[in-house]
């Protein structure tokens, strides 16, 4: 009994101390990252992605990482994060997977119940396994969200370019001043990208295509690919803006009639497991005279 409380105050110990130690570490002055800002400014052809935050560069460590969990990029880009701080959150839920069986193991040892050293062995590579998958799909299924209120936002600016150059303004105007009309993440992406063309004296519709690649959303390239022909050749696609804006908004209605078909189809079976409660507690005191 007396190793187990030992190892308890050990553990315990050992956790204090990494709690302090995480709470002096953020709470010290970071340096500020220069190294993100002047990669923005001077991108090349395969540049960072806006994405990088300050203190980016702590995460440097876990580039082997980043190179074997192979990352979702565009979904990461999407979300404004680094490959970085993806490969620490899986490995972060993986560790603390791994770190509860052993800790329950103790805690029950402690009060007299023995298990074998390869239970919480085994059960917590597992349970790793399973927080690191889960941590993975938890980046997937945000990335899908943002995605589609990155479409409803394009649907928007479409139909606000489209306004603007109906009031005569030029196209690099229209895209500048559409992107100022709205607030939001989405808005203020495609405004950081447009300053960043004008900075770098590039022309907007291929810093939009650009980003529309990053990000995987499609549908920003076309706004990039219709202003072109404005920019380039002086057409008037006003028009063609509109009718893209409709045709995307009817792809946003029939994409979300059929996620709510298949959340329908999904109540089905606890409707039905209902009505079959239902069916045991009418018949069950006829059932119970025979």
């Amino acid at each position: 009994m007396l190793n187990v409380q030992l190892t308890i105050a050990v553990v315990a110990g050992a956790l204090v101390g990494l709690g302090v130690f995480l709470l002096v570490r953020e709470a010290s002055p970071a340096s500020p990252a220069l190294t993100p800002a002047l990669r923005r400014l001077h991108h090349s052809a395969e540049r960072a992605p806006a994405r990088d935050v300050d203190g980016s560069q702590d995460l440097q460590w876990l580039t082997g990482v980043v190179r074997w969990l192979r990352p979702p990029h565009k979904e990461l880009a999407l979300l404004g994060r680094t490959p970085e701080q993806y490969a620490l959150s899986l490995l972060l839920s993986a560790l603390i997977g791994l770190a509860a069986p052993p800790v329950a193991s103790i805690v029950l040892s402690a009060v007299g119940f023995e298990l074998p050293v390869v239970v919480p062995v085994v059960v917590g590579l597992a349970i790793a396994a399973g927080a690191a998958l889960l941590a993975h799909q938890d980046v997937l299924s945000k990335a899908k969200q943002a995605r589609r209120e990155f479409s409803r936002a394009v649907c928007t600016y479409l139909d606000l370019v489209a306004l603007q150059l109906s009031a005569a303004h030029g196209p690099v105007q229209a895209l500048e001043r559409a992107a100022k009309v709205c607030d939001g993440w989405v808005f203020e992406r495609i405004r950081e990208s447009l300053r960043l063309a004008q900075l770098q004296m590039h022309s907007p519709w291929d810093e939009l295509r650009d980003l529309a690649e990053q990000i995987g959303v499609p549908e920003l390239g076309d706004v990039g690919s219709i202003m072109q022909s404005s920019g380039t050749e002086g057409a008037q696609v006003h028009e063609t803006l509109r009718s893209r804006a409709d045709s995307l908004r009817d792809q946003i209605r029939t994409d979300n009639l059929a996620r709510a078909e298949a959340v329908t189809g999904r109540l089905d079976i606890p409707g039905a497991f209902l009505v079959f409660v239902l069916i045991g507690f009418v018949l069950y005191p006829f059932l119970a005279r025979i």
